[in-house]
């Protein structure tokens, strides 16, 4: 995560990771604004580029060929990446409503979400189509399809529906693709039947006679048959209806038209067109609302009815671009010019492509070459990143004013100034009352005095035959979206009291937030513990307190009380592990190092995705399974890494302990990050305790050694089982989610050797 040293002023929200904003994620990292900040609110880390879909459904590109990885991406802007899906805008309040997060709110708004099929207006399609749009869904279907042609006997047929540039592509890449796997098999190819189906008397009616004539010509050659002016008006299994009374079998159905504005937009007040689109204007801003811009195929120019074509979001970006910063400066907006005639590359599914633009045409397979050419040089600004450190890369931010307010400017230069300490570098009272004032910890009625009284402490009631659990944790914030980082430091504090088999009382935050405007500090502050409260809540933890100071990097922790039974009988302890004892790890490892990399641009957005969802797993349900199944010692994985821990645990218990290696769990890409050598700061410290290793050497060359000493945030739970119960404890845990629980170990009686800890393998 970036710190920047600007305090925020202006916030900029993209909604949608397509095409017109991954050009402007790139082309801000070049040239940041100060003060502005740049949030993406993205369903998919990975947003495919539909230039390249055709060649990935016939089989000539892989997954990741074809795909941007927008979380790396807004990581290299500096802007924050929220993975999350838009379902409203309230305009009133400038805040963006999403699925999951909090309202995120925007002082300029861009739209660039693609169109969505609307199957609900053709009986039966909704339940027996599969729509192309959004891409990012249909290229799982395609997998299904593609393994349900391979198993399926016999002969299969296919119907695409739509018979535009998309139809015919998308009907000769399955049919290349598809003939492939069938061959694979040992299979006739010719048993897969393919069917194209026009509403027009033409295909690709947008294009010139000779275009046409030539993707007949294929079509024919192919033995793909053509429906002309047979609009589907029905879909049901296994089955096709036209208007014209014609029914056709088919066993599956690709959807490639009809698509339309998300259902969504209807209630924004935005004005739409008759498909649902966004209408805006030259400067590619709302008619309706001049701070939200909308580009790609989610837009509709006014005066310049333009195709569904990646080739013009992909040309309106550095338009959309360039026009965010001037509004932002208030200066003039530039208008985007479409062009009259578009150059369309359209392939065949064989390596063989069309050029059309249009009364021109050329084809080959020299055209697909020079096709693949544009799209992987395209794809190449967006993977190959300059290094994050190299300040040669990268423009120097601009020292432009953003216009403010009257109000605003006293803010910003507070902001600007030299800050104080002491309580002088707390969080204004009503900035923090406001922002604490929109969540709503869970009550509990053991909490006398809590945060919703006035009172400089609070006050709680230990229940008779308990006793008090207290830890704290706070680290800095290692990812850009408030929201999950909360989540995230919540989880990671209570898991020192779900890791004794404590109940989870009460906890008060320790924050520090970057200076800016009052309202863009509200916000942070809102969202972060917005985010913590909803893990204490599903824990039954009530906040009741804290304190919240300014500080040059986002920051938070919590000072957690527990409750246990005071005579101990069911806690579990560090030094309560027994010879036998099968060692049972609840969570995979691998976050130090991954989220090293993703600091250096050398993670993929995927791995970071399966580590936070990691991270936000709470123990507190793998704690009760534990002890259920006769833990008596246990504790959670956090920053001195499965070794550091595994060793506090045998020296009390005065035991040795046997890992195996091939059974640890790792979170995806944590070998290959730690392979390169990208390691966590806390590493080398960490290490120190490879003397604790029997046979050090030989562990040296296993690939997953050095994940050993790799500290973890918002760890599993490292426990001992009796052995006879650890089968059983590991099914209840895969049973309640803990997919990757693993017997990783056991637990030796102490020997005299001084390395206490043997690896097996």
């Amino acid at each position: 995560m970036q710190a920047t040293e600007s305090p925020v002023l202006r916030d900029i929200v993209l909604i949608g990771g397509g095409h017109s904003h991954v050009v402007v994620l790139r082309m801000w990292a070049m040239n940041p604004l100060p003060g502005a900040r740049l949030t993406l609110i993205c369903t998919d880390t990975e947003t495919p580029y539909s230039g390249m879909l055709p060649g990935f459904i016939a089989g000539h590109y892989s997954c990741e060929d074809v795909h941007i990885d927008v979380r790396r991406l807004a990581e290299f802007a500096g802007a924050r990446y929220y993975q999350d899906e838009a379902v409203g805008i309230d305009r009133a309040a400038q805040r963006v409503i999403c699925r999951n997060h909090p309202p995120v709110a925007y002082d300029l708004l861009s739209i660039n979400i693609g169109s969505t099929p609307h199957l609900a207006d053709v009986a039966g399609a909704d339940a027996n189509a599969v729509p192309v749009k959004p891409i990012r869904q249909f290229t799982r279907r395609l997998r299904d399809l593609v393994e349900r042609v391979r198993t399926h006997p016999g002969s299969f047929t296919l119907a695409v529906v739509g018979a535009g540039a998309g139809g015919v592509e998308m009907a000769l890449s399955l049919h290349t693709r598809l003939r492939q796997e069938i061959r694979a098999q040992g299979r006739d190819p010719d048993t897969l039947s393919v069917h194209l189906f026009g509403a027009d008397a033409n295909i690709l009616p947008t294009h010139n006679r000779a275009v046409r004539r030539i993707f007949e010509g294929v079509l024919t050659e192919r033995g793909i048959v053509v429906h002309r002016d047979a609009e589907v008006v029905e879909v049901s299994t296994g089955t096709l209806k036209t208007r014209r009374g014609d029914t056709v079998a088919a066993d599956e159905t690709i959807w490639v038209t009809q698509a339309g504005g998300a259902a969504w937009l209807a209630c924004t007040g935005l004005a739409l067109d008759d498909a649902g689109f966004i209408r805006v204007a030259d400067t590619l801003q709302t008619e309706t609302d001049p701070r939200i811009f909308a580009t790609g195929d989610c837009a509709s120019m006014i005066g310049h009815p333009l195709e569904k074509a990646g080739v013009f979001a992909v040309r309106m970006g550095p338009v959309l671009a360039d026009n965010l910063r001037r509004a932002v400066l208030d200066q003039p907006l530039k208008p985007y010019r479409p062009q009259r005639r578009w150059l369309a590359l359209i392939s065949t599914g064989d390596r063989h492509a069309i050029a059309s633009r249009g009364a021109l045409f050329a084809r080959g397979d020299w055209v697909w070459r020079w096709k693949d050419w544009i799209d992987r040089r395209f794809m190449r600004r967006f993977d190959d990143l300059p290094a994050m450190d190299d300040a040669e890369t990268k423009s120097k931010p601009e020292a432009a004013a953003i216009p403010l307010e009257a109000s605003e400017k006293t803010q910003a230069i507070s902001a600007l100034a030299m800050r104080c300490g002491g309580c002088g570098a707390k969080v204004g009272a009503s900035v923090l009352s406001r922002a604490l004032a929109r969540v709503e910890p869970v009550a509990r009625d053991d909490v006398l005095i809590g945060l919703a009284d006035p009172d400089d402490a609070a006050v709680l009631r230990v229940p008779p035959g308990k006793a008090v659990v207290q830890t704290v944790d706070f680290f800095r914030a290692f990812v850009n979206d408030p929201w999950v980082f909360g989540r995230i430091a919540a989880n990671h504090a209570l898991g020192d009291v779900f890791a004794m088999g404590a109940e989870a009382q009460s906890a008060a935050a320790i924050a520090t937030v970057p200076p800016g405007l009052e309202a863009k500090v509200e916000d942070t502050l809102f969202q972060m513990m917005s985010g913590a409260v909803s893990v204490l809540n599903e824990a039954g933890c009530a906040l009741v307190g804290g304190h919240t100071g300014e500080g040059r990097e986002l920051a938070l922790g919590f000072a957690v009380n527990g409750l246990v039974d005071a005579s101990l009988a069911t806690a579990m302890t560090k030094g309560g592990l027994r010879p036998g004892d099968a060692l049972i790890l609840t969570k995979p490892i691998g976050t130090g190092t991954l989220f090293a990399a993703h600091m250096r641009l050398a993670a993929k957005g995927r791995w970071i995705d399966a580590a936070l969802a990691s991270m936000q797993v709470s123990s507190r349900a793998a704690a009760t399974c534990l002890i259920a199944h006769g833990a008596r010692a246990c504790t959670d994985l956090t920053g001195f890494g499965l070794l550091g821990h595994l060793v506090e645990m045998t020296k009390p218990s005065g035991v040795d302990a046997e890992l195996d290696m091939g059974a640890l769990p790792l979170l995806e890409g944590a070998r290959e990050t730690s392979a390169e050598g990208i390691l966590s700061s806390l590493q080398p410290a960490n290490a120190r305790l490879r003397r604790a290793l029997r046979n050090q050497e030989a562990a040296l060359a296993h690939p997953a050694y050095l994940l050993l000493f790799d500290p973890q945030t918002a760890g599993g739970l490292l426990a001992g089982v009796p052995a006879e119960r650890a089968d059983d404890c590991l099914a209840e845990l895969h049973r309640l989610g803990y997919v990757h629980a693993a017997r990783i170990g056991r637990v030796l009686p102490r020997s005299e050797a001084i390395e206490p800890i043997a690896l097996v393998w």
